[in-house]
Parts: structure tokens; C-alpha cells; sequence
């Protein structure tokens, strides 16, 4: 409606809206809303004339940015601080494309996979990873920091080059 100085023009607009409206799936519309009331991104103010009001919260506001998905990387640590940070997840059959979507997208970040929806890096990704389960509105995805890896020297060779440091250098300890 920003783009056009035509009353008449927002009519239409409004009036196409209303008929594109039925076609909304309302139940992943409410859906989606709660996930960004839980996730602390939204917020709602209740009007006197019954309707509301949605607004961004402080949080919110710092994540709305803009992304291009495809050239989000994880940003390399000079210094590597022994922790692993593994992402599981268990999602159903019946949303396969969303599984195999974040499948690809963990495997395009360099995250290793170490069984079929168990991923492994070693540098922090957490705020990566809450923008894509923000994208596809998943909410069966955990993320967790170990310490050990049972056979993480193999890991350690694939992630760790010779210009990070690590605490205690394990290197020296091979």
C-alpha cells in the first residue's frame, strides 16, 4: 500500500487481502506466533477495542535483521576452548522437507554429522542455528555443549588448524 498514492488502489489492495485471508492456514499462523512469544522475540498489548497489537520486544528487535541463508558461516574462534557444540534433533515423518532442509543447511555450515541427526563443530553456533529453526518453525531441535567426544581426535584434526590455540594445548599431549 507504501508504493501506491491511489485511494482507490488501497481499496483494492485491502479488499484482495480479505479474500487471500480464507486461504490462511490461521491454526501455523497462531502457531508460529507462539513460538515467537516463547522464543521472547514478540510481544502483544491488548487494545480497548478488542484487537491487538503485535509488537517486537527489545530481543526481537536485535534479531530482526536481514539474512542471506545461503552465506551464513560460523565465525571462527582464534582460541578453541575444549567444548563441542553438538545439535540433535527428532523430527517427524510427516515434516520430512523441513528435516532434510535443516540436514543440508547444518552440512553447508560445516557441521559434521556424527549419526543421522546428531551434528558436531566445534565454535559456537547457537545464534545460527536459532535463525534457522526461526526460518522453519521447528521446535524438536536441541542444542548442547560436551566436553568429550568419544574419538574427537578425529574432529579435532578435521576443525582444528595449526592457528588456533587450544586451552591446554592438546595437540602437545598426542
Amino acid at each position: 500500500m507504501g508504493l501506491t498514492k491511489s485511494p482507490k488502489q488501497y481499496f483494492r489492495i485491502i479488499k484482495g487481502v480479505q479474500k487471500n485471508w480464507e486461504w490462511v492456514n490461521h491454526y501455523a499462523l497462531k502457531r508460529a506466533i507462539k513460538n515467537l512469544y516463547r522464543s521472547k522475540l514478540l510481544d502483544a498489548i491488548d487494545n480497548p477495542d478488542e484487537t491487538t497489537t503485535l509488537i517486537l520486544t527489545e530481543l526481537g528487535k536485535k534479531h530482526a535483521l536481514t539474512y542471506k541463508i545461503d552465506e551464513i558461516t560460523i565465525p571462527r574462534m582464534k582460541k578453541w576452548d575444549r567444548k563441542w557444540r553438538v545439535v540433535i534433533f527428532d523430527i517427524r515423518e510427516d515434516k520430512r522437507t523441513k528435516r532434510d532442509c535443516i540436514r543440508k543447511w547444518l552440512k553447508n555450515l560445516g557441521i559434521i554429522r556424527l549419526q543421522e541427526s546428531v551434528y558436531v563443530h566445534p565454535f559456537d553456533f547457537k545464534r545460527e542455528l536459532n535463525l534457522m529453526v526461526g526460518v522453519l518453525i521447528v521446535s524438536d531441535v536441541k542444542y548442547m555443549i560436551c566436553d568429550i567426544i568419544e574419538g574427537e581426535d578425529e574432529l579435532i584434526d578435521h576443525f582444528i588448524s595449526e592457528d588456533v590455540l587450544i586451552e591446554d594445548d592438546l595437540r602437545s599431549k598426542r
